[in-house]
This record gives structure tokens, C-alpha cells and sequence, in this order.
């Protein structure tokens, strides 16, 4: 199989292609997916011309009508891979997904699937303000039933993808908007990457960041500028959040002895806490230093470019919260 750099948006797309090609139960909906070729222009790259309006849906601005639907397709059978455009709107389809989609399977004792796929933009960068900027994966984290993934490269968004489409499980899918247009080489046919496991972006000793998502760049760049000042960074992606995996987790901290974690969304009830929380009672004797956690501030996100520059976690937060759990 040979490989071609492609952009994160590209390997989505081709994930898409690939599915539709092998499962015609596969189609996608949402708003602007067809001939606009989707706000992000992923569905820009040959699905729609491929496929056509049949399977490509375009729908009316309601994120409870897309997901409502998916919800219904998927139990009669269908695979549906729908999109809402900007995470912060899934909110208005919660019931949809988490009184619905995430628990279908134990409600019907088993014997109904809910094969869904919803695809959704986080995270801040573009200057599209509090309403357009989020990331809430913490929230679904917390709904038993839903598996959340959020992949940081392109090869990960490719295999994930085919992956959480395949699976019998609703998964949310989780693309951080900053990272459509970064590349990467890409196997050009199919792959999957099996869902819930981790990946050691890269090895060190020193200390452990925990990082998914749009984080993963900020903390290999950490990483690196660390390691010319001698200190050995690993970076661990966890690339899905739930399922977790908590022994990649244990076991990077057992190298390390150090764990500072990683995440965009604001600091107080984010995800890193509950990872905080599974070390300090699952790894206790490991730690030589007491966890950090960094995070985006408490406060929406701002509009202006210099207030939302500040709000994002950048590589010099990280390599500093680094060298003091080093010190």
C-alpha cells in the first residue's frame, strides 16, 4: 500500500469515500454538506460529485433534525456519518444523542444497534468568537453509551474514521478546526486504527503530557524545545477519550514518574481532571510530583485576536507547567 501526503481534510474525505464505496447503508447529512462541499470544504474533496445528492443530504439549519433522523436511520439499519458544523451547536441536539443514540442498546436489552457517526468541529483559532470556539467533549465524556474521538493527524483522522463508522456504537467525532489544513502522510487505501487505544507521539523519560486533539502539535512543540534543555518529554495522544485508555496512560507515568495533562477547553470540569483523577487513585505509588493540569481559562472564548491568542494553550504554557513538575 503506498502513501500520499494528504491534509486533515483530505483524510477525512477519503475515510468517507471509502465507506460509501464499501457499505451503500453509508450516507452523509448536514448543513452545506453537498455542492458547497461542506463550511470546512471536507465533503469538498470528490464525496459529493462521487456520490451525489441520494447520499450526500443536505438539511435544513436544525441540529436536532440531523441528529434526530441519524438516530432513526441507524436503528432501522442505515450508517449514517452526519455533520454539525461547529461543536458548540450540539447542545441543542443533546437529547437526540444522549437520551437516544448513547442508549438504545441498553434500553432495548441489546437488541437494537445505533450505528451513527457524528462528526463535529472544536476549538478555537479562527477568531469565530464564544458561540463558534468551544470544546465540550468533557460533556459527552459523561454520557454512558457515546464513544468520543478526537483524532490530531491526519493518518489518525483516516483509520479512526473508517473505524467509528464500521463500529455498532453511536461515536461522536470530534475534528479540531485548526488542524483541516496540517498534512501528513497517509496510506492511500483502507486501514483502520482499532478505537481506544492510545499512540506515544513521542518517547521520553522525564515526564508524561497527556494530550488529544489540537493539543497534540502545541505539545510536541513543547516537547521539542524541552529536549534541547535535556529534558526527556514523552507525548501521549490518547486520540480517543472514551473509551479511554488507561493503561497506555499508567504506563507512560511509570516511566516518567510526572504527569502534566493537556487539554484546550477551560481548566474547572475538564476532561484532564477525570484522567488526574484515575492516576491519583490507579498510580498512585508512580508519582514522584504532584499532577498539573493546564487548560484554557474559565471565561468564553473572546473575538479579538489578541484575547483569543491569550486563551488558547500554547507551547510555552506547556514546556513551563514541564519544567516545573522537573524541577
Amino acid at each position: 500500500m503506498g502513501t500520499k501526503v494528504m491534509n486533515y481534510a483530505e483524510a477525512v474525505a477519503d475515510a468517507l469515500k471509502i465507506e460509501m464505496r464499501r457499505d451503500p447503508n453509508v450516507y452523509i447529512a448536514g448543513e452545506d454538506v453537498g455542492r458547497f462541499g461542506g463550511s470546512f470544504g471536507v465533503t469538498g474533496y470528490g464525496v459529493f460529485s462521487e456520490f451525489g445528492p441520494e447520499r450526500v443530504l443536505d438539511t435544513p439549519i436544525s441540529e436536532t433534525a440531523i441528529v434526530g433522523t441519524a438516530v432513526g436511520a441507524a436503528a432501522a439499519g442505515l450508517r449514517p456519518a452526519v455533520e454539525i458544523l461547529f461543536m458548540d451547536f450540539l447542545p441543542i441536539a443533546m437529547d437526540e444523542l444522549c437520551n437516544q443514540a448513547a442508549k438504545v442498546h441498553y434500553l432495548f436489552g441489546g437488541q437494537m444497534k445505533c450505528p451513527m457517526v457524528l462528526r463535529t468541529a472544536l476549538g478555537a483559532g479562527m477568531g469565530t468568537a464564544a458561540h463558534h470556539s468551544q470544546s465540550l467533549e468533557a460533556m459527552l465524556c459523561h454520557t454512558p453509551g457515546l464513544i468520543t474521538i478526537a483524532p490530531a493527524t491526519p493518518y489518525d483522522v483516516k483509520g479512526l474514521l473508517i473505524s467509528a463508522i464500521r463500529d455498532d456504537n453511536p461515536v461522536v467525532f470530534l475534528e479540531h478546526k485548526m488542524l483541516y489544513a496540517t498534512k501528513g502522510e497517509v496510506p492511500e487505501g483502507e486501514y483502520t486504527i482499532p478505537i481506544g487505544e492510545a499512540d506515544i507521539k513521542r518517547e521520553g523519560s522525564d515526564v508524561t503530557l497527556v494530550c488529544w486533539s489540537g493539543m497534540v502539535r502545541q505539545c510536541l512543540t513543547a516537547a521539542e524545545t524541552l529536549g534541547k534543555e535535556g529534558l526527556g518529554v514523552e507525548v501521549l495522544d490518547l486520540r480517543t477519550l472514551i473509551p479511554l485508555d488507561k493503561k497506555a496512560i499508567l504506563d507512560s507515568v511509570g516511566k516518567t514518574h510526572k504527569l502534566v495533562i493537556v487539554h484546550e477547553a477551560c481548566l474547572t470540569g475538564g476532561f484532564g481532571g477525570e484522567i488526574a483523577a484515575i492516576v491519583a487513585s490507579e498510580g498512585f505509588d508512580l508519582l514522584d510530583a504532584p499532577i498539573i493540569r493546564v487548560g484554557g481559562p474559565d471565561t468564553p472564548v473572546p473575538f479579538s485576536p489578541v484575547l483569543e491568542a491569550e486563551f488558547i494553550v500554547k507551547a510555552d504554557k506547556i514546556a513551563a507547567a514541564v519544567r516545573e513538575i522537573a524541577a
